[in-house]
């Protein structure tokens, strides 16, 4: 199907349907969605979440204390937001059954670039799936059954058509009674239209921004007289009233109120009563207007602080449904944020080194989570994104520990994740010759970057010590790792030699014989047996010996057993093989000919060379980050 005939279908399947009175209340009767309120439809948009049970997962384990917790398909790009998202479907399950919610302010409060806009344009777009009825011609797009009279027609409609009493508790709009004296009171002249919310038309769904404190009226949530009518009609008569407000707009859908608290208090005043008794009065003393739909706000701590503080402001306070949207505490998820956002630039396809995001997300992290006491904030990150760090630093505490302590604003400050993409922007366009990211390009940026910024002293020194503390040390050991296991395969021969002249030492020194070297035929007793193996075991720091000694060989013999007398790769034993991995690196020389970029003195280095640079390349670097990274790892060694 092209693609324009299927914007066609598209198009054509949100329009509009009409009906008679009969005909919609027939509907009623078969599909309970045709009266569902803006709280339902958004319920049956975002759908049923899938259970993951995490104590399935060891990661997730950890994070979630072995719960079962509830994923929404349809929020399945906010990444590490799942208690902000729960918290949004539960206002909205409360509301739709009915309960104080459906009174309520949906307030989503979260520092700057925390995803706040996007979760808002999310709930905007869900809104546009499904369908509402509404009287045809009403410029508040009302439900028909605000027509009928709860008291007279409640239990007709219950009885015959299955409508439950509680949707009958909106009233018409003033458009709407002038229509019903023109019509004589025959409510069957009405017709009925089934609409799609739309963004675009403003349909169902409309968004408010504070004007500034001298000129803002209520106009732009209520609406206001339009002036070209009153040359036929008087000012307080429906027809000469301009439905445009927010609130017109939005009923039976969604209104989003950006930045709500910078807006003068009385201009707020309109969605009280909206809320409250499920209508507001226009400027102009006609009858009420009616409003059924949800409210959603959005604003950063320091106007809520500043709002809240205000006691004037108590009546409001208590109808707002607070949503607290903190930045992502996980190192994981941010990392997936970062994709998210890569993913839609055209740096999608620009070489990233490994480790540059994993980088930037730990940064990020650091600088948003709150310093524990008697522990190292490296660690608590670690634990936050559901690693197991017992062995390595015993003095680190649980996750629920460091959470407790932390008390229930981390996560309202720190830096945004829009601070993180500018700082990755630079990192890729900074070298002039070619579109890349690396973890050295990185840090220079970070640090530049802090200090452009002009933060508070105390704010500067923090981040520029998690940089050097933490960042820069755990990459050297990381660059290093990833250059020894480059160079390391193009030197697995050099491996092998060393774990096979080692079991055989460990064996003779087991039996307690003399060994004689079959090349040489030189004869090494047990006391030169003894100090082969300690040029192996005192790089790696082999506190008990003999008992390595026997593990190593007893595990080879089995092995040997399997593998028709041979003895296994050197690579099969992990305690061997991060022994003999030390022993190789406890030379940086023996590295220097193979890695580095200077002209080679033989053909062999040339060789392994290129090897190295292969390996490197497969591992995702380019040839350029290679050099750099190669060299910037020789400098640093040198300067420790």
């Amino acid at each position: 199907m092209s693609i324009l005939q299927h914007f066609k279908d598209r198009y054509e399947a949100t329009q509009e349907e009409e009906y008679s009175l009969e005909e919609y209340l027939e509907i009623c009767k078969k599909d309970p969605t045709a009266y569902a309120t803006a709280a339902e439809r958004m319920l049956i948009a975002i759908g049923e979440p899938e259970l993951v049970d995490t104590s399935r997962d060891p990661r997730l384990s950890r994070i979630f204390s072995n719960k079962v917790i509830k994923r929404y398909p349809e929020f399945s790009e906010f990444y590490g937001m799942e208690d902000a998202v729960e918290n949004i479907v539960s206002f909205f399950r409360h509301a739709a059954q009915g309960l104080e919610e459906k009174k309520q302010i949906l307030y989503l409060l979260g520092p700057v670039g925390g995803g706040k806009s996007s979760l808002a344009e999310k709930l905007k777009a869900l809104m546009q799936k499904v369908p509402f009825y509404a009287i045809k011609g009403s410029p508040v797009n009302e439900s028909p059954l605000g027509l009928f009279d709860p008291a007279e027609d409640a239990q007709i409609l219950e009885e015959e058509y299955g409508i439950p009493k509680r949707y009958l508790n909106s009233i018409i709009s003033p458009w709407a009674v002038k229509r019903l004296h023109e019509f004589g009171g025959d409510i069957s002249q009405f017709r009925v239209v089934k609409r799609y919310p739309s963004v675009l038309d403003q349909i169902g769904v409309s968004k408010t921004e504070p004007g500034d404190d001298n000129n803002q009226d209520i106009s732009a949530l209520v609406g206001k007289v339009n002036i070209r009518m009153l040359e036929d009609f008087s000012q307080d008569d429906p027809d000469a009233y301009s439905f445009s407000g927010g609130l017109c707009k939005a009923n039976q859908g969604l209104l989003e109120f950006v930045e709500m608290f910078k807006a003068p208090i009385k201009v707020l005043h309109p969605l009280l009563t909206a809320t409250q008794e499920g209508n507001y009065n226009t400027t102009e003393g006609m009858g009420s207007v009616p409003f059924d739909g949800v409210i959603l706000a959005h604003s950063n701590e320091s106007e809520w602080q500043t709002f809240r503080n205000n006691k004037h402001n108590e009546a409001f306070l208590d109808r707002v449904y607070i949503v607290k949207v903190p930045y992502c505490l996980r190192v994981t998820e941010e990392i997936q944020i970062y994709k998210k956002l890569l993913t839609n630039s055209s740096l999608a396809g620009a070489p990233c080194a490994p480790d540059t995001l994993d980088m930037l997300a730990q940064f990020s992290v650091l600088s948003r989570i709150k310093e524990p006491e008697n522990s190292s904030i490296f660690s608590k990150m670690k634990v936050y994104d559901g690693q197991n760090i017992k062995d390595t630093d015993p003095k680190a505490k649980s996750i629920q520990e460091y959470r407790d302590a932390a008390g229930v604003m981390e996560g309202m400050d720190g830096l945004s994740t829009r601070f993180a993409f500018k700082i990755l922007s630079k990192v890729f366009n900074f070298d002039t010759t070619e579109v890349a990211a690396n973890p050295v390009h990185l840090l220079y940026v970070l640090e530049k970057q802090i200090e452009q910024e002009q933060f508070q002293s105390e704010i500067q020194e923090k981040y520029l010590r998690f940089i050097k503390e933490y960042l820069a040390p755990h990459y050297v050991q990381f660059i290093g790792k990833e250059i020894q296991t480059a160079y390391l395969e193009s030197y697995s021969e050099y491996g092998q030699n060393l774990f096979d002249r080692y079991v055989t030492y460990a064996d003779f020194w087991i039996q307690d014989q003399e060994y004689r070297d079959p090349e040489t035929g030189e004869i090494l007793d047990r006391a030169s047996i003894n100090d082969e193996l300690e040029k192996i075991e005192k790089p790696a720091g082999i506190s008990n010996p003999k008992d390595f000694r026997n593990e190593v060989v007893n595990f080879v013999l089995r092995a040997r057993a399997n593998n028709q007398g041979r003895n296994p790769s050197w690579l099969s034993y992990e305690k061997l093989r991060s022994v003999i991995e030390k022993k190789m690196f406890s030379n940086t020389e023996d590295l220097l000919p193979v890695i580095s970029f200077n002209p080679k003195a033989s053909q062999e280095d040339q060789k392994k060379h290129k090897q190295f640079v292969e390996r490197m390349v497969e591992r995702g670097y380019t040839e350029k980050q290679v050099r750099l990274l190669a060299e910037w790892y020789l400098r640093v060694r040198k300067s420790h």
